[in-house]
């Protein structure tokens, strides 16, 4: 049986949703796998240890939205693809809901809220963030494009050496296959985020 007692932290330091280690440990073996690669090329092409590859694909450890997004870059498939498990065709996800995976660099959680469908290219999450060091993002895979929305507070996000500053209501698109940053600057800033795969 997997260990799902590890628990993600918010921002502010209060515990939340539990990781979906199963899902994930599946859907990293699997998309191995297809790709063809071992431990150590996907390791290596990642730019992770094989000991965290290795401990992740047996569902334990405690993932970081940067080691996730390495990986399905590495891989080429969407972020969600290792984080969200099949749905049924009705889907509600409360406020506070979901699984919430925490940046290790900066107060910084992402929450899928919808999964890319069979024909679909986009994936729907909630960002939360918190004043401090800046989330800066690696290139996603070819294409990528980010549609951001504040909710509340405000933040300033864009490729890196261009970032703007929103507000609650305020929309930007900028392209996710080149670095890019995310930084609170009010605290309980969200935001909606898009990533809209071609």
């Amino acid at each position: 049986m997997l260990n799902n007692a590890v628990a993600f932290v918010k921002p502010n330091g209060s515990a939340m949703s539990r990781p979906p280690l199963e899902t994930i440990s599946v859907a990293i073996r699997r998309e191995r796998g297809r790709a063809g690669l071992s431990l150590t090329g996907l390791a290596r092409h990642a730019g992770i240890a094989k000991s965290t590859l290795h401990q992740l694909e047996a569902g334990t450890g405690n993932p970081s939205v940067e080691t996730l997004w390495a990986l399905a870059v590495a891989l080429g498939v969407p972020f969600s693809r290792l984080v969200d498990p099949p749905t049924p065709p009705m889907q509600v996800v409360r406020a506070g809901g979901g699984v919430a995976i925490a940046s290790e660099q900066a107060p910084f959680t992402g929450t899928l809220l919808s999964a890319c469908p069979p024909g679909a290219r986009r994936d729907l999450h909630v960002i939360a963030l918190e004043p401090g060091v800046a989330r800066i993002a690696d290139p996603h895979i070819p294409g990528v494009i980010e549609h951001v929305v504040v909710v509340t507070g405000s933040l300033r996000t864009g490729p890196v050496g261009s970032e703007i500053e929103l507000s609650p209501g305020d929309y930007a698109r900028f392209p996710g296959d080149v670095a890019h940053s995310y930084a609170a600057l009010e605290p309980g800033s969200t935001a909606m985020l898009v990533m809209e795969y071609v």
